[in-house]
This record gives structure tokens, sequence and C-alpha cells, in this order.
């Protein structure tokens, strides 16, 4: 059973650094609405619409996964954080309408709306994303009472405070990692039509391209950096040898040091990205900086998930009520829904290559103008 729920964690581990590197989609967004230039603006949001479905099922599939080994976390965070969760979901409906809709015929609004729309997304869904993984690391304040499930008037496991999520959006801890996912998605929106954009990959744009990567890949570091201090300095919950819950002064920089496996992989990955971001800032000829910075997004962000799971630590604490924290043992589905899934996930890597089969066809070769010309459906 426990070898179940540790395979399982790392399943939806990987889905989260698949996930926020898929959200290089949102950074780009936040670019669309900057861009004067008609025809520029088409084959940006065309390259954007050809990979949003990408990270849209990613986010469905990690939440799906989620809700299906570890329930109680699913039922907890979404039910109790209510607005965070609603927001977000709110701001992918907005982008899903956006690309169906901005070049219809008959459209009323007008493309500068949808244009707005996909730029929302950009920003509301990166920020609130990052602030949902923080949660994690920072708790909340909720009580899970398994006994009220027999309370047919009244059958909820977990109750959260009266605002509903909203300290969680609210919580600086939780914006540092919130913006530092908005601008390490800028950055990789910026890459990726570095990489991937071909008519527009003239001087002037390229030279705004690197600069966007510079910039934002610099205030990301700094957030990020910022975000690593207070989670370093921040108090963990772990169990006792009596199963109780109790405090643990940097408990989450100690799981790097006893975890060293995975601290090493998630300083590989730091080091992957930072070297992308740079050389792709000054190196005028280098083009493949979206995928060394990916691969580096992947590698971190698994790893950070990683550390706020194992070790024996609660990876979603409730500091106010620390017996109600959540840990992959006490949280997960039964042996037997684990072992059944377990056996589906052989079935991962076709549908990873099918999915790298697929993101070849769709940018080889890269998008230009005259593709768009005779293209049936344009976003």
């Amino acid at each position: 059973m426990e070898t179940l729920q540790i395979y399982w964690w790392l399943v939806i581990s990987l889905l989260g650094g698949i996930l926020v590197f898929l959200l290089f989609v949102q950074g780009g967004q936040t670019m669309i609405w900057s861009e004067r230039n008609p025809e520029r603006k088409s084959l940006m949001v065309n390259a954007l619409g050809r990979k949003w479905e990408l990270t849209f099922t990613t986010l469905v599939v990690f939440g799906g996964a989620f809700f299906a080994s570890f329930p109680l976390y699913y039922s907890t965070s979404f039910g109790g954080a209510y607005w965070l969760w609603m927001l977000i979901l709110l701001s992918f409906i907005l982008q899903a309408v956006s690309y169906e809709f901005r070049s219809k015929p008959g459209n009323v609004f007008g493309t500068m709306t949808y244009d707005w729309f996909l730029c929302i997304n950009g920003c509301v869904g990166c920020i609130l994303l990052g602030e949902a993984v923080a949660m994690q690391f920072f708790g909340a304040d909720f009580t899970v009472t398994r006994g009220n499930i027999l309370d047919a008037s009244a059958p909820v496991i977990s109750r959260w405070n009266s605002s509903h999520g909203f300290d969680v959006i609210f919580s600086l801890n939780n914006l540092l990692l919130g913006f530092a996912v908005y601008f390490l998605a800028r950055t990789m929106g910026a890459l990726f039509f570095i990489r991937y954009v071909n008519d527009i990959r003239e001087a002037d744009f390229l030279r705004r391209c690197r600069t966007r990567v510079l910039v934002n890949g610099t205030l990301f570091v700094a957030l990020f950096l910022a975000f690593l201090f207070a989670l370093f300095m921040s108090d963990g919950y772990g169990t006792d040898q009596n199963g109780m819950f109790i405090k643990i002064p940097y408990k989450y920089f100690f799981n790097f040091i006893d975890l060293w496996w995975v601290g090493a992989s998630f300083l590989i990955g730091v080091l992957m990205v930072l070297y992308g971001v740079i050389r792709a800032a000054v190196d005028r000829k280098f083009t493949d900086g979206f995928w060394w910075a990916g691969a580096g997004v992947v590698i971190a962000v698994t790893c950070l998930f990683c550390v706020s799971g194992y070790n024996n630590t609660a990876y979603l604490p409730s500091p106010g009520d620390p017996q109600s924290s959540l840990t992959i043992y006490n949280s997960s589905s039964t042996e037997f829904t684990l072992k059944v899934m377990a056996w589906v996930t052989v079935l991962l890597p076709f549908v990873i290559a099918y999915i790298a089969y697929v993101w070849h066809k769709m940018t080889s070769p890269n998008i230009s103008a005259k593709e768009l010309d005779a293209e049936d459906h344009i976003y």
C-alpha cells in the first residue's frame, strides 16, 4: 500500500511539472494585447492556439488523477478553497471561449475583447495556480472530521473558514510563488515564439522577445528565490512515532537534504532553466532555450511536489488544527483503487509518444503567414 501511495504521488508530481511547463501558452497570451501589427498578432494567437488544448487537458488530467488517488485532498482543497478554484476555472473557460469564437464570422464583440480574455486567463490562471501549489507548503485554515460522513443531514468532512479561499489568494507567501509562476510563463512564452514562429522571426520581433526573456526571467528568478527563502525558513508538519502531527522547524529545507536525490535533481532543473533563459537572452542564434528551460521546469516542479509529500511530510498542512493535516498516507484511495489505476499508467509512455508526435506535426514546419492563408480554421 505504501509503495502505491509513493508511486501515485510521483505521478501527481510529474503531472504538476508538465502543467507548469505548458503554462507557456498562458504566458504567451499576456503578450498578445501589446502587439499592434495584425499579421504578427494573428501568428502569435494561432501558434498558441495549436497548443492551448494541451494545457487545458493536462489541467483536467491533473485534477482527475488527484481525485482518484488522493480524494481527501480533492474534497478538502477543491471544496474548501472555493473562490481560488472557481476563479481558476473561470479563467480557463474564458480561454476556451476566446479561441473558439475570436475569429468566427459575425463576432459581435470583436477580436480585441477575446484578446483581453486571453490576457486575463494568462494572468489570473498562472498566478492562482501558483498560489494553489504554494498552499501545499504553507497550509490553509481547515479542519477534517471524518465522522461527519455518517451525518445524513450534513455529510461534510472538511470545513474551511468563512473566507472560502480568499485568505489563500492574498497570502504573501502564496503570492510569491503565484507571481513567480506568472513571470516564468511569460518567459517560456517568449522562448516559444523565438523557437516556433517563422514569419515574425525578424530582427525587431526577435529583439523584443529576447528582451522579454531577460526581463521576465530576471523577475522570475528574484521571486522564486524569495519563495525558496520563505519556504526554507518556514515550519512544516510531520508525524511523530504515535502518528500525531507535530511542527518541525525548517522541514522543507531538511527534506531537500534528506531526499538528496530530489535535491540534486531540483538543482539540475533550476540550472537548466537558467541556461535556457540566459543563453536565449544573449545569443541571437540560439533558439532552443524553450526546450532547455522547459525540461528544467518539469524537473524542478516535480521535485518541489516530491518535497511537499515525501519524507513523512504533510503536503496540505492545517496550522490551526495540525491533526487535520493531509499526508499521502491518510488521504489516499484504497489499495484496490490505487493498484487498478497503476496498471492504467502502463499506457502513459504511449500517450506521451502520441503527444510528442502530434506536437511535431503541428509545429513542423514553423507556423507562417503563408500557412495561415491556406488554413480553413483560424483562431
